[in-house]
C-alpha cells in the first residue's frame, strides 16, 4: 500500500509539474509571413509583457489560420490585417459573427506592380497592361519558355488570389507565369536580378524597406474604380477567379490591429491596449528595414524600439 501511495503522489505530481508547462499562454499573437506585421507582433508581444506582465506567445500562420483560430479561442490577436485584402475575413468574422474586432493602426499601404529602374529603361515599360502584349512579356522570360515571370505574391497573403485576379483582368495571365512564392524568395530573385542587370517585374507594396534599398518604378494602371473592382474569394470550387475582375489599381489599404472579443472578457486591460495601438507606415517601413536589411534579432530589436519610445507605447496603456 505504501509503494502504491508513493507511486500516486509522484506521478500526481509530475502530472501537476506537466500542467504548469503545457497552460496556454495569456495572449497568443498570430505572425503571418511578411517583414511589417512581424515586427509588429515582436513589438506588442514586449509591451504586454512589460506593461501588463502577461505572458505572450508568436505563433506563426497565414491570415486564415489566424482569423480562424481568433475565432476559435485559440489565437487572440492578428498584428496587421489589411483591407480591402482581407474584406472577406473581415465579413465572416467582424461583422457576421462578431468574435473578432479590427481597430486602424493608422498606417496606411499601396500595392501595385513594380520594376527596377534599370529594368524601366531597357524594356520601355511604363503601363501595367504592357505585359499582356506576348513580344513585351518575353523581356522578361528567364527559362526560355517563351513567357515572362512576374512574382505575384506568397501563398496566404490576402493580396496574392487578387494579383490572379487582376493579371487575368489585365490579360497577362497568358503571356506571363504567375510565380506565388515565399516573399524571402522574391526579394532573392530581385537582388539576383539587379546585380545581373536582368529586367523584372514583381508585386510591390508599402510600408517596405524595399524602396530604401531599390530604386523601383511602379507601373501605372486606371485609378481605382469599385464599380470595376469585383472580388469573389477564392474557393474550393471552381468559378471564382472567373467571377471576378480588377483592372483597375488598388485602393489605398488600411492596416487594422485585430483581436479576439473572448480578449475583452479574459484579458480586458490587453485588449482595450490593442485599440490604441498606433504605428505610422514610416515607422513600419524603419521596422522592416532593422529586421531584412540589417538583420536584427525581432526580439532585441522590439525590446530597443519599445524601451526608446516610451511615450508612444505609454499612449496605448492610458
Amino acid at each position: 500500500m505504501k509503494s502504491n501511495r508513493v507511486l500516486a503522489l509522484c506521478c500526481a505530481a509530475a502530472m501537476s509539474a506537466y500542467g504548469t508547462t503545457a497552460m496556454a499562454a495569456d495572449v497568443v499573437i498570430g505572425v503571418p509571413n511578411w517583414p511589417s506585421v512581424q515586427a509588429t507582433a515582436h513589438v506588442l508581444k514586449v509591451a504586454l509583457e512589460n506593461n501588463l506582465g502577461l505572458e505572450v506567445e508568436l505563433k506563426n500562420g497565414s491570415n486564415g489560420v489566424v482569423f480562424e483560430a481568433m475565432d476559435a479561442g485559440t489565437m487572440h490577436v492578428h498584428p496587421e490585417a489589411w483591407l480591402p485584402n482581407l474584406e472577406h475575413l473581415r465579413r465572416q468574422y467582424v461583422s457576421g459573427k462578431k468574435s473578432i474586432k479590427m481597430h486602424p493602426s493608422g498606417a496606411m499601404g499601396t500595392q501595385a506592380m513594380c520594376v527596377t529602374k534599370g529594368t524601366a529603361e531597357r524594356t520601355g515599360i511604363k503601363e501595367l497592361k504592357d505585359l499582356k502584349n506576348p513580344e513585351f512579356a518575353k523581356k522578361f522570360d528567364s527559362d526560355g519558355d517563351g513567357k515572362g515571370e512576374v512574382w505575384i505574391g506568397a501563398e496566404g497573403w490576402g493580396s496574392t488570389p487578387i494579383e490572379q485576379i487582376r493579371a487575368r483582368s489585365y490579360g497577362y495571365d497568358t503571356t506571363m507565369t504567375l510565380k506565388i512564392m515565399e516573399e524571402s524568395e522574391g526579394l532573392a530573385e530581385l537582388d539576383a536580378a539587379v546585380k545581373q542587370k536582368k529586367d523584372h517585374v514583381f508585386f510591390c507594396y508599402t510600408p517596405h524597406h524595399i524602396f530604401a534599398v531599390h530604386d523601383l518604378v511602379v507601373l501605372t494602371e486606371p485609378a481605382y474604380d469599385s464599380k470595376k473592382w469585383v472580388i469573389v474569394p477564392p474557393s474550393p470550387v471552381p468559378g471564382w477567379l472567373e467571377k471576378s475582375s480588377a483592372a483597375v489599381a488598388w485602393d489605398d489599404a488600411r492596416l487594422h490591429v485585430s483581436y479576439a472579443v473572448s480578449l475583452e472578457e479574459a484579458q480586458p486591460e490587453a485588449a482595450a491596449m490593442l485599440a490604441k495601438v498606433s504605428l505610422s507606415t514610416d515607422t513600419l517601413t524603419a521596422m522592416t528595414y532593422a529586421l531584412t536589411v540589417e538583420k536584427q534579432d525581432p526580439g532585441e530589436f522590439a525590446a530597443m524600439w519599445v524601451a526608446q519610445n516610451k511615450a508612444i507605447v505609454d499612449s496605448w496603456f492610458e
